[in-house]
């Protein structure tokens, strides 16, 4: 499947009807997706045939983008049970059947149940602003624990340091592969412009 192929299939992925903002919850963007899960097939090989994880999995669309590129299961893990009606809905409309879905807090799960069982984590965690700070730390430490090969996951530029540091200390390779500028659509009462740009590092963890 090319490029464009995969991004025009996936905006025709339903997003948040009625987001909600303690959740952070703001649609990946299809251009954004497609080229994440682009990028982890065809140049890491970590998709296909593989046991995919998608945390904070929201409406969907990179599991559906995985499943569309031959992942073997794609299992979405999200607290919000509305998100993943949504969802559902979204994987009945494009036939698609090796995905699962979890209903859970991946701050209080215990990924210890999860503990490598799955091949490729993928994940565009909130980013934790505004009441969460710290969430984002917390998704990618449940992340390291599930995965047994690769995790890749969205943060804020301004965080690399950080979460460089994080890496090291927990003895894992971190890679940037490409600085993306994240085009936040106004989503709630409180966004006084149409849409913000975000700098957005896409990150890949290894496991050494």
């Amino acid at each position: 499947m090319k490029l464009k192929e995969l991004e025009s299939c996936l905006q025709q992925v339903d997003v948040f009807e009625e987001p909600k903002l303690l959740l952070e919850q703001y649609p990946t963007s299809p251009h954004i997706a497609a080229c994440m899960l682009y990028t982890i097939h065809n140049t890491f090989d970590d998709l296909e045939g593989k046991l995919v994880a998608d945390l904070g999995c929201g409406c969907g669309v990179l599991s559906i983008g995985a499943a569309m590129l031959d992942a073997g299961l794609c299992v979405g893990f999200d607290i919000d049970g509305d998100a993943l009606q949504i969802f559902s809905r979204n994987t009945e409309e494009f036939e698609i059947a090796n995905i699962d879905l979890v209903q859970c807090d991946l701050c209080s799960v215990d990924a210890d149940v999860y503990a490598q069982k799955f091949d490729t984590v993928i994940m565009n965690p909130p980013f934790g602003t505004k009441h969460n700070q710290g969430i984002d730390m917390k998704f990618l430490r449940a992340a390291l624990t599930m995965a047994n090969k690769s995790v890749y996951s969205l943060h804020k530029t301004s965080t690399r340091q950080h979460i460089q540091k994080k890496a090291n200390e927990w003895g894992v390779k971190m890679e940037v592969i490409a600085e993306l500028r994240y085009d936040l659509p106004a989503s709630y009462k409180f966004h006084k412009k149409k849409s913000v740009d975000i700098e957005v590092d896409f990150l890949q963890f290894s496991k050494t």
